[in-house]
């Protein structure tokens, strides 16, 4: 890109070229758990429980997000949407064992939850050390 195109695009144009995508996959059914489990004896799964009305979760959630690198073939990234999706959020806590928390990440690993963090804990090196 030249320093004309680059002069001709809008500041949020400008935004969108420098931002990261996070390979992020919807989790909003619960026959999806059991493939989570499938998954994580391949490579670890991580579930990102977010609340979409909570500013810390919202905040949290950014932050992982900036500072996330792995790619889909490294490691399998689910977001739940915890509004939308209560029930699936209350079957996780039962099927791994980990209390409930928003903002929250799981990481499974052959169908297990080897870690888990909420809030301020959270960090996309959880999952980094699963692999």
């Amino acid at each position: 890109m030249g320093l004309l195109d680059f002069l001709k695009k809008s500041p949020r144009d400008v935004a969108k070229d420098e931002i990261e995508e996070v390979p992020w996959h919807m989790l909003n059914q619960m026959d999806q758990l059991d493939t989570i489990v499938e998954e994580s004896k391949e490579k670890p799964v991580a579930i990102f429980k977010h609340s979409t009305r909570c500013g810390i979760s919202r905040m949290v959630l950014k932050q992982f997000e900036k500072g996330y690198e792995l790619s889909d073939s490294e490691a399998k990234l689910y977001y739940l949407d915890l509004l939308q999706n209560r029930n699936i959020s209350s079957e996780i806590a039962a099927r791994f064992e980990v209390y409930h928390e928003s903002p929250q990440l799981l990481v499974i690993k052959d169908g297990k939850a080897v870690d888990h963090a909420s809030h301020h804990s959270i960090s996309p090196n959880q999952i980094s050390k699963f692999i």
